[in-house]
């Protein structure tokens, strides 16, 4: 079953995952890129051997080792795999690569080739000027290749570079005219002609257009055999890029070959097998503290691309791996070797950061680790650049992906379910932490409203948490519609450090709880809500609905059990907020007020608000006074606070169960005030837009995210959906549309208080009767909050 043929020029075979693929406690999306060294394939499918089924790889992600079915296995060439690696997110690259039109065309680009570039979903003319990798150089087996390109034209000033990425000049142009970016990022022009002609490879186009340089020791093969030489030329011809290679063969020093470049590797990737020595600095030599020398706390020499803050996976003795963020790098005392101190994610480490009685760094008790910096691999088990090029400090401040350093729009329509559809995506749970996982999805995946948490300078902000929830949480979500748990515990941990609850990383709490603390005690913004009672103002981040059991609402709707609470509490709000959340009710001992709760879509504020226009609810002209007590008359509307103008009031109230209420004078804005005599403007309404509903049921908490304009545009995310392997396992997280939620909103009152919850399709049942929180929000108010 030799289907998948090694390319012969290749020293390693690559292959990209078609399908998921779980293997072990490990979870792989299909859109993985992997590979197999040629010797080991050819030993797989020995013709001697019965035909084999299955392939055992190394995965780019993580470097670990599997085995996988050929059938969800595709051939790729290294020089695709190496442009397809540069594709952030599996869904995109795995899309990409079966379309196939973009990708032939990055493979047959060439600086000088003009271009149409996405920046910011709209497309901009530009030029090719570098193709290759922006990485500093690393043993690792495949680097993703960019291209940088000079926008042009309506593309001026719209670039985030001058041709430098990270401090490296790959070409030179206007400041903010160059761009680096993948190829999924562009549209290929057809060059008009190729009359290069044969030439001499000059300085400049070996930096930005080759990988091999004059005097490189690389690696080819030989009529199938693999063989080595050094590099005498590098030259063009047309379109494509050759090596004059001198092969290291006794008695053919003479002997020159013309190999084409992508049929050469050099040399200083052939290490795709590292060995990770672990031996882990537990020990306690017998020292005393005068005998420890100074450590530099951001490392001196070494060529390892891992630097303080880089995330790493270590593999102990009996191959048991732990994972964690180097803290520290130096040189420990009668140690050679360069020495990371790691903080790990678990409690498996044996120090809180001290060495013989010195502190190096700081950590939780058992989460401290000292080993050898050569035994720390980067930990990419979530992520889709190469190990060897990512570190924790990518994601603070600086550019994580080339696309520019600014942070990533939240997600609407058809790209929101081509980013966040699907298994293991969203936000990944573990340990009791679905109440914020669901919070974090419905506040940022699909809407801004609360943006300013992520860059505002608040008074009390706590720039780590802040960084982190920026940089670690939204913008991994909004960019490839994945965050794996340890960033959420990362998170976890600066609230217990921050809080006064100990609890925030193995404890269950409610999105509330999670919620005040993160707005108010440690970023310090502004409440959210700003309410007046009794001619006292006060402010809230979560308004809980307080009222007694309602006997004449079977199933309410949210604006029916607002007003009744604001009336109930005599409550007024004092602006229009940017974002609100609403509680639902609960009563007595049972955790759910009603059976059914049915969601607005809009919420009218408009007689919420204090010192604002109201419209009489009879004639519709200007109202002047308010009757609490003609709230509850049922021959007026099931819904809305009663208000009239003069004349109305005086009629309603000359009916003798009225006369004894007592109308509440309301204050008219001045502009307002001639609307009556004119009678030729209507009051304007200021209602706020649902966007996320959080539910719960049997203490697990999940989301519903309204991702588009229709009443069937929902998607439902549950971080902990499914699970694979046991105690040692991971959950999988997974976001699903439901259009179904659609027929239900659209049916009768009368017709949906008679539905039975277990017959209710999909997932509506959740949304309709586990309502936990509603979350609305104001476009046009968040514009300046």
């Amino acid at each position: 079953m030799s289907n998948l043929p090694p390319l012969a020029a290749d020293r390693n075979c690559f292959y990209i995952l078609t399908e998921d693929c779980a293997y072990g406690n490990k979870y792989f999306q299909a859109g993985n890129l992997c590979f197999c060294s040629e010797r080991s394939y050819l030993r797989n499918f020995s013709e001697d051997g019965p035909p084999a089924c299955f392939l055992k790889v190394i995965m780019l992600d993580d470097s670990s080792t599997v085995t996988i079915n050929l059938g969800i296995l595709q051939p790729v060439r290294q020089e695709a795999a190496g442009f397809l690696l540069a594709i952030g997110s599996h869904s995109e690259r795995l899309h990409f690569f079966l379309e196939r039109q973009s990708l032939e065309g990055a493979l047959r680009a060439v600086p000088g080739q003009n271009v149409m570039v996405e920046v910011e979903r709209e497309f901009f003319p530009g030029a090719v000027r570098y193709i290759g990798s922006i990485y500093k150089p690393s043993l690792a087996v495949l680097t993703p290749v960019f291209f940088g390109v000079e926008l042009q034209g309506e593309g001026e000033n719209r670039g985030r570079s001058d041709g430098s990425y990270h401090g490296t000049e790959y070409f030179k142009c206007k400041r903010n005219c160059g761009i680096f970016l993948p190829f999924s990022k562009i549209q290929f022009i057809p060059t008009s002609g190729n009359n290069y002609g044969k030439q001499k490879l000059g300085k400049q186009d070996t930096e930005e257009v080759v990988p091999v340089k004059v005097g490189d020791a690389i690696s080819f093969f030989v009529d199938e055999i693999p063989t080595k030489g050094i590099a005498m030329a590098v030259y063009r011809e047309g379109s494509k890029w050759f090596v004059k290679v001198c092969p290291e063969e006794e008695g053919t020093t003479d002997i020159f070959r013309e190999i084409p470049m992508e049929s050469v590797v050099k040399e200083s990737l052939q290490s795709f097998f590292p060995v990770f020595n672990s031996d882990v600095g537990f020990g306690k030599p017998n020292q005393t503290k005068g005998e420890i020398s100074e450590s530099s706390e951001e490392g001196e020499g070494g060529n390892s691309p891992l630097e303080v803050n880089s995330m790493v996976q270590i593999t102990l003795d009996k191959g048991n791996q732990v994972s964690g963020i180097i803290r520290w790098l130096g040189y420990l005392p009668q140690i050679k070797e360069k020495m990371a101190g790691v903080e790990l994610d678990e409690d498996k480490g044996v120090t809180a950061g001290e060495w013989l009685g010195r502190s190096y760094f700081h950590c939780a008790p058992k989460r401290g680790l000292f080993v050898r910096l050569n035994s720390c691999q980067p930990d990419v088990r979530f992520q889709s650049f190469p190990s060897s090029e990512l570190s924790l400090g990518d994601f603070r401040g600086q550019e994580f992906l080339p696309e520019g350093a600014e942070s990533f729009p939240p997600l609407r329509n058809e790209a929101a379910v081509r980013v966040l559809q699907g298994r293991m995506k969203g936000i990944q749970g573990h340990c009791n932490s679905c109440y914020m996982d669901a919070a974090l999805f419905s506040l940022f995946s699909c809407t801004s409203v609360l943006d300013s948490m992520l860059f505002m300078p608040f008074p009390l902000c706590d720039r780590n948490v802040q960084g982190i929830l920026r940089d670690e949480i939204v913008n991994p979500l909004r960019r490839s519609g994945f965050v794996r748990a340890s960033s959420v515990m990362h998170l976890r941990e600066q609230l217990t450090d921050k809080g006064q609850c100990s609890s925030f990383t193995n404890a269950e709490k409610d999105p509330e709880e999670f919620l005040n603390l993160i707005m108010q005690q440690i970023l310090g913004i502004e409440p959210l809500l700003k309410l007046q009672s009794g001619g006292q103002e006060q402010g809230c981040y979560c308004y809980q609905i307080f009222m007694d059991k309602q006997e004449d609402l079977v199933v309410p709707d949210v604006q029916q059990l607002v007003e009744r609470s604001f009336l109930s509490s005599d409550l007024k709000l004092v602006e229009i907020p940017s974002c609100f959340i609403i509680q639902m009710p609960r009563f007595g001992k049972e955790y759910k007020m009603f059976s059914k709760i049915i969601p607005s879509l809009e919420l009218d504020i408009t007689d919420l608000l204090l010192d604002s226009p109201r419209e009489c609810c009879l004639c519709g002209d200007v109202a002047t006074l308010e009757c609490s007590e003609c709230f509850k008359d049922k021959v007026f509307a099931a819904t809305g606070l009663k208000q009239f103008c003069s004349s109305c009031s005086k009629q309603v109230h000359s009916h003798r169960r009225r006369k004894a209420h007592k109308p509440r004078k309301l204050h008219i804005p001045e502009e307002f005030q001639s609307w009556s005599t004119r009678g030729c403007q209507q009051v304007p309404r200021e209602k706020l837009e649902l966007f996320a509903v959080l539910c719960i049921e049997t203490s697990h908490y999940v989301s519903f995210v309204k991702y588009g304009p229709g009443n069937e545009h929902w998607m439902f995310f549950d971080s902990m959906a499914d699970r694979h392997g046991g105690e040692n396992g991971f959950n999988i997280p997974t976001v699903t549309l439901c259009p179904e939620i659609a027929k239900y909103l659209d049916l009768p009152l009368a017709v949906l208080a008679l539905e039975q919850p277990r017959d209710m399709d999909g997932v509506a049942k959740r949304l309709f009767c586990d309502a936990y929180m509603y979350l609305y929000q104001s476009r046009k108010m968040a514009l300046y909050k």
